[in-house]
Order: structure tokens, then sequence, then C-alpha cells
């Protein structure tokens, strides 16, 4: 057994039955190699290990609030982007830890400022804010690029996505597919109209990671705004504005295989 004394690995895990399994094994196997894993997690740690799918991992980021701490996910969900490593690959996972094989990515997130009359509220997201009506109705949002009008938007509502969400929501709902370390923010439009009345885009648009994207809905609509982050509902009454640029923060996820995003993306989507 190696001594690593003091290296500390939060574990965070899901509650289905093979993620709970997985974290018993992984528990003793890091035991064994001189790792210590804490019951709660620990600020100190140098690792943070997600088991389950996606989005476990996306649970986790915001419940600890974008920490510094790397990321590495093992998979016992779906396919998941995120998490890369198989449960029957534990061995090799800590071998090639304990041995520095990987590299280091670093995540860009997105940061949304929502303006009512009375104030402003920050939310920051991993893959992607949704703008759209409540109950389903359709939203009127004129969208601007840094104060230059882009668009009169009609439909069921617009994602704003990041690189690495480029390949969730953003992606099925006809969006692009981004390299994660191009620093970009992506609009894709969600059942736009387009008729006499109303001449939305109908296709999404690449924005530069140092613009911002300003969104203003109609003065009829401003309380029938939802907004939706990484999957989570807000409502907010009287928005008057919604400001979204790249965060000053970002996360970090260790990669042991630099192929493995484009594996994943023939393995989901070819």
């Amino acid at each position: 057994m190696s001594l690593n004394k003091d290296r500390i690995i939060n574990i965070i895990s899901n509650n289905n039955k093979d993620s709970k399994k997985t974290r018993k094994l992984l528990v003793k196997k890091l035991d064994n190699n001189g790792f210590i894993v804490p019951k709660n997690y620990n600020d100190n740690g140098e690792l943070n290990i997600c088991i389950g799918g996606d989005g476990a991992f996306l649970r986790a980021v915001h419940k600890y609030n974008f920490p510094k701490i790397p990321f590495v996910g093992i998979n016992t969900g779906h396919l998941g982007f995120f998490q890369e490593i198989l449960p029957e690959n534990l061995d090799e996972f800590i071998n090639n830890y304990k041995n520095k094989k990987y590299f280091v990515e670093e995540i860009f997130l997105i940061e949304a400022n929502v303006c009512t009359k009375d104030h402003c509220i920050k939310l920051t997201g991993v893959n992607e804010f949704a703008i759209k009506g409540i109950d389903s109705k359709v939203v009127h949002l004129e969208i601007f690029i840094n104060d230059n009008h882009l668009e009169k938007f009609s439909g069921d509502g617009i994602i704003i996505s990041t690189p690495v969400g480029s390949t969730a929501y953003n992606f099925s709902s006809g969006g692009s597919i981004v390299y994660p370390s191009l620093k970009t923010l992506q609009i894709t439009p969600l059942s736009p109209i387009s008729s006499k009345a109303y001449r939305s885009l109908p296709n999404s648009t690449i924005v530069p990671g140092d613009m911002t994207i300003k969104i203003k809905p109609e003065y009829l609509y401003q309380n029938s705004i939802l907004i939706v982050n990484d999957g989570v509902q807000h409502t907010y009454e009287n928005i008057v504005e919604i400001y979204f640029t790249i965060s000053k923060m970002t996360i970090f996820r260790l990669v042991f295989n630099k192929d493995m995003y484009w594996s994943n993306l023939k393995s989901k989507f070819l």
C-alpha cells in the first residue's frame, strides 16, 4: 500500500443501487491505497469523485457551489460526457490517478443576471439556461448581442448554452456541437415562429465569449418567463432584462483519455 497521508478524496454519489454499490467498493479501494474518504464533503479535498450520470454531476457542482477541487465521474447512469470512468475500471482509474496519468480540463461556465424592476439576481450554470414561457405559452423576446439588436424572437423559447452544454439540450434542439475548449456561447431557438407576422431566426447563433447576450421580454410577458438553469426551474416577477456572459468562475475535471469527448459523441449520435 502506498502512503498518501492527508490526501482527501470526496465521493459524491446518487442513491441508485449501482451507485451505492460502486461507492462502497471505491471507498475500500481508496482506503487500501492510503487515501482518506470523509463521511461529509471536505473543502480540503484534492479530488471530487461523482458517481452517477451527468445529472448527478450537475447537481454536485451546484450543491457545492462550483468548487475549485477537480471533478472526475464514474458512470452508473446512461452515457455521460462528464462521467468518463466505468465501474469495472476502478483499479485502472486509481492507478492512473496515483501516477498522474491524466490532464486537467477547464470548463467554462455561464452567468445570468436576471434583472427585475426591483433588483438583479445572479445565477451560474454549467450546461445551459433555457428561457421559456410558463405553462408552455409562446414567448416574445428581443435579443441583443453587445446592445446590437439580433432579432425579435417568438416561439417556445431559447437556449443559451456553453461549449460543454452544446451536446445536451442544445444539440437535441438542433443546435451545433462546440468543442469544449472554445470560449463561446450559443443561442438556439425552440420552435421559432416564422411567418408574415413573426420573423424568428430558425438556426442557432454562436457568440464570442467576450460578448454579452441581452434578452428583453415584451412588457406583457414580464411575468410569464420561466428560467431553467441546468434543469432547475426559476421564476421571478417583473423581469425586465436578462444578461448572459461567460462567468469569471470555472470548474475543472480530470480527463484520462483525450479522445473520450469524440468517442462519447460517436457512441451517442452515430
